[in-house]
């Protein structure tokens, strides 16, 4: 009966959201909308009856159908709409060179802006005096340390070379179903090379360039529908998100860590402002840029997947921000799986300094400090090779810093927190990415960044 009844509470809010879609309401106000009610949601859910009562669990397993169920649509267009959207880009371009100068600044910026990460995760960790000592371990968190351990071997048995040697497909049909951790990165080149193909035959036979032109732009316009189409449900999905993780937190876990959370987003906080000063400094208003991508952000927030916020990535950077094709296509699926500032800058340079103390090593040793940050930078680039966002980042750098792993998992419990604000941070860093290259690169559409009604993924027409 009360199944029923939390059921036909998640059934009243979706109408509700759904008659501010009919009403107009702007697509912004009705995602804080769905994220207002899913905090609220969850908040019943956890007095009523406890974030671990069987009832919790079953009634955020239905929950998932609308939250899960919409990131998995999202996964769905993911690859599709990468792949006709680099082939579409490149044959746009003039010259080959081109590509190059795009896809060295795009990358160059995401690892050294994760460096930058690192050294504010550094800072951060010394401020707040975090040690992993202060930590109790209890079973949960013992088995995480017992699980890290055993992937561990999977990290270390693989060099940095390697792992870089994963982004290279041997078989672009695999990697388009997304079997590997390295699959969308795959699915880039694999487009590129495509693309670039197309450049060449377009000055030996202009006819068959011509028509496979024709037919890419087609699909294009067929999968930015199926994109518009499921962006529509974003509010719906982050109702569901958002409920399912409040209502599944772990409050006491949060209070007993509370430092280390209030930290984290102090690191996270004070990144997000550097992507706004380089922002500043590419000659750009910070806060027309923040009015502009925060529906993302929060979406972001929500989902905890870089990977399903490229759809809403690529639109936000093309229609409100004012960058071109190519760039915001490159950006947000380099930006998913390549020096994401959150993942793979700020979490595993605070664990490394906490770890530290504990085995004898001086967290303020210069030479431990600058051996992290270029470990940071040379693992933001090749974390994809593995999978596991930050799990595998912490795990990358820990082993490579010859530090135990077991203590990594003295986080479990607060790890959906913080993972919230990490992956707000990581798509943040992509999109900063996207904006400045087309800055340097001089095909920033600098009036549509400036024209408050360009912004095209405002569907509350459709």
């Amino acid at each position: 009966m009360l199944l029923v009844l939390n059921a036909l509470i998640m059934f009243l809010l979706l109408v509700v959201l759904f008659q501010m879609q009919k009403k107009h309401v702007s697509f912004s106000k009705r995602v804080f909308a769905g994220l207002g009610l899913g905090v609220l949601l969850g908040i019943f859910l956890q007095v009523a009856y406890g974030s671990e009562s069987n009832l919790v669990a079953d009634t955020t397993e239905w929950y998932s159908l609308i939250g899960s169920g919409y990131i998995r649509l999202l996964m769905m267009i993911v690859i599709p709409l990468v792949m006709v959207s680099i082939i579409k880009a490149i044959t746009n371009l003039e010259k080959t060179s081109q590509l190059g100068k795009m896809s060295g600044w795009i990358i160059g910026i995401l690892v050294g802006t994760a460096m930058i990460a690192a050294v504010i995760g550094v800072g951060t960790s010394l401020a707040f005096d975090l040690n992993a000592d202060q930590i109790e371990a209890g079973q949960s968190e013992q088995e995480r340390g017992m699980y890290l351990e055993e992937r561990l071997g999977d990290v270390e048995n693989m060099s940095t070379p390697e792992r870089i040697l994963q982004f290279i497909p041997t078989n672009p049909f695999q990697d388009m179903t997304g079997d590997r951790a390295t699959s969308t990165i795959a699915v880039v080149i694999f487009s590129a090379f495509i693309g670039v193909a197309v450049l060449g035959l377009r000055r030996r036979k202009p006819e068959q360039a011509e028509m496979f032109t024709k037919i890419i732009d087609s699909v294009y316009g067929v999968v930015m529908r199926i994109v518009t189409l499921i962006l529509r449900l974003t509010p719906y999905g982050i109702l569901g998100l958002m409920a399912n993780t409040v209502a599944k937190t772990d409050v006491a876990g949060i209070v007993e860590l509370s430092k280390f959370v209030l930290a984290s987003y102090v690191a996270l906080l004070i990144m997000f402002g550097i992507h706004l000063l380089f922002i500043s400094f590419g000659g750009l208003n910070p806060l027309t840029y923040v009015k502009k991508v925060i529906p993302v952000l929060g979406f972001a927030f929500t989902s905890r997947s870089s990977a399903g916020t490229i759809p809403l990535n690529i639109q936000t950077q093309k229609n409100n921000l004012g960058v071109p094709d190519g760039v915001a296509d490159m950006s947000a699926s380099f930006g998913a799986t390549i020096g994401q500032n959150g993942c793979a800058g700020i979490y595993p340079a605070m664990l490394a300094v906490m770890i530290a103390p504990t085995v004898g090593v001086n967290p303020l040793d210069p030479t431990f400090l600058i051996m992290l940050i270029l470990i940071v930078g040379i693992s933001s680039f090749g974390v994809a090779g593995v999978g596991g966002g930050a799990t595998f980042a912490a795990l990358i750098v820990l082993s490579a810093m010859d530090l135990p792993v077991f203590l990594a998992g003295l986080l479990i419990s607060i790890e959906p927190l913080i993972d919230m604000g990490r992956t707000a941070l990581n798509v943040n860093g992509a999109m900063t990415s996207g904006t400045l290259t087309s800055r340097v690169l001089g095909n920033f559409n600098k009036e549509r960044f400036n024209d408050p009604s360009a912004n095209q993924i405002d569907m509350s027409d459709v």
